[in-house]
């Protein structure tokens, strides 16, 4: 099959020229993968069952071989004949084992014992690999905060020049929020199930009277633990919360390449895209550098947050379950591809990433007089003025028409003395040094960076 003949933008543009994270994400992602899995899941059943004493040894090793050979493709070409999947998966097992085997292929399981089981093993497996590349990226911002813990850059809030900052302090803000959102990956809490038809053990309690600990066992052979309850499906919150994990990730890095990417704007400038010699910025304009891969991770957060809302309505599954999760379901694994990709991507723009520091000083200028308001004001309280928040405000205003900085004003104003000479030696500094008006920026960056490091084991 042509690559370009596949419809998901996923398959022939975002990873199905990169062999590498093809490599990656196909053992786990792929529909082959899913296949595999299940199989697993069956191969654990029989494990199981000999174990019990339920049959013998000789079986566990048969439907061992069989379970290699069988294929995505055969399980299809079974389902296109019968139109039910997980028979379809049994069948292809039956097909490729003796008669005295055949009997405990599937044997007290039904189908979402099977899936569902399954679909928590892969993810839970994928998770692992997953974290090791979302701490990837935590590591480049906790070195990329540090470095940067004492570059001076104006604090923004609603678009406007705040209080200074500086760009590491900035960075560190990142490496806090996605340090919790690798936390809560790491601690999903996927389950699976060996429950039966509705969940009441029904089938297995025909054999075992113990048949809790029977589903203990066989979950147990793949490291998973049982559902508190289940119905034929398991309780769909674990997925749930699992996916709400990854999408809350998703948004952190969305929001980080957002920020970057305004940045990068022509007239802030702060910091750029590293941009390959032959690189095209635009079809027609030949001086521009485009922010593309910032714009790509939101791009890709937009198209895959609003999947959460899918996953929410397959909480709803009328009585035992209904099969209006079952299409649904299939398409998760998007979403975990884009969320691993969009990582990736950020990390590799993140570690090459220019920080222009003429340029920060520049719009730090800008309004360095003026960001010194604040620090006026309150020290101004502090020392007992009786309205000091409007005095300021008349004073930036008169800055602003006459030109002169607030402190000169400040200081040429007569009825300022007595407080003026209240200002400890600390707080004359800063008013006549605008970018030690930092307060702990550097130092908490260092903290948040240590913290996370440490929690993390990174």
């Amino acid at each position: 099959m042509d690559l370009f003949d596949n419809i998901g933008p996923l398959d022939y543009r975002y990873y199905g020229r990169n062999e590498k994270e093809f490599e990656k994400l196909k053992p786990f992602l792929s529909e082959n993968a899913r296949i595999n899995y299940q199989l697993k899941v069956e191969l654990a059943l029989i494990k199981t069952l000999a174990k019990r004493g339920i049959c013998s040894d000789d079986v566990v090793k048969e439907v061992e071989e069989a379970v290699k050979k069988v294929t995505a493709k055969e399980v299809y070409e079974e389902e296109d004949r019968i139109r039910h999947d997980i028979r379809s998966l049994a069948n292809s097992i039956r097909n490729k084992v003796s008669d005295k085997a055949k009997p405990f292929v599937h044997f007290t399981s039904t189908s979402f014992d099977i899936v569902n089981t399954a679909e928590a093993l892969r993810f839970k497996e994928f998770s692992e690999v997953l974290i090791e590349t979302m701490k990837e990226l935590e590591k480049t911002l906790i070195e990329m905060a540090r470095r940067e813990k004492d570059t001076v850059q104006i604090g923004r809030t609603h678009g406007q020049h705040g209080d200074p900052i500086t760009f590491g302090f900035a960075i560190a803000e990142y490496v806090s929020r996605f340090g919790n959102c690798i936390k809560k990956v790491k601690d999903a809490n996927l389950v699976g199930k060996f429950s039966g038809a509705v969940g009441a053990y029904n089938a297995s309690s025909l054999f075992f009277d113990d048949p809790e600990e029977f589903e203990k066992e066989i979950l147990g052979e793949l490291g998973l633990k049982p559902a508190t309850h289940s119905t034929q499906i398991t309780e769909p919150e674990y997925t749930l919360d699992f996916i709400h994990s990854i999408v809350s990730g998703f948004g952190v890095i969305a929001n980080l390449a957002d920020d970057m990417r305004n940045l990068q704007r022509s007239e802030i400038a702060e910091i750029g895209e590293a941009f390959e010699a032959k690189q095209v910025g635009s079809s027609t304009m030949p001086h521009k550098r485009n922010p593309i891969n910032f714009e790509n991770v939101k791009s890709m957060w937009k198209q895959f947050m609003p999947r959460i809302n899918t996953v929410y309505m397959d909480q709803i599954s009328e009585h035992q379950r209904d099969l209006t999760n079952s299409a649904s379901s299939r398409f998760i694994p998007e979403l975990l591809a884009g969320f691993y990709l969009s990582i990736k991507r950020l990390n590799k723009t993140m570690a090459k990433m220019s920080v222009d520091k003429d340029n920060l000083q520049k719009n730090f200028d800008i309004n360095k007089e003026m960001v010194l308001a604040e620090a006026i004001y309150i020290i101004l309280a502090a020392h007992n003025h009786p309205d000091a928040h409007e005095y300021v405000r008349e004073l930036t205003l008169e800055s602003q028409k006459t030109g002169k900085p607030p402190r000169e004003l400040l200081n040429e104003d007569p009825d300022m003395k007595q407080f003026l000479d209240k200002f400890t030696d600390k707080q004359k500094e800063i008013i006549n040094s605008p970018e030690k008006y930092i307060g702990i920026a550097s130092e908490k960056t260092v903290k948040v960076c240590n913290f996370w490091e440490k929690e993390l084991k990174l």
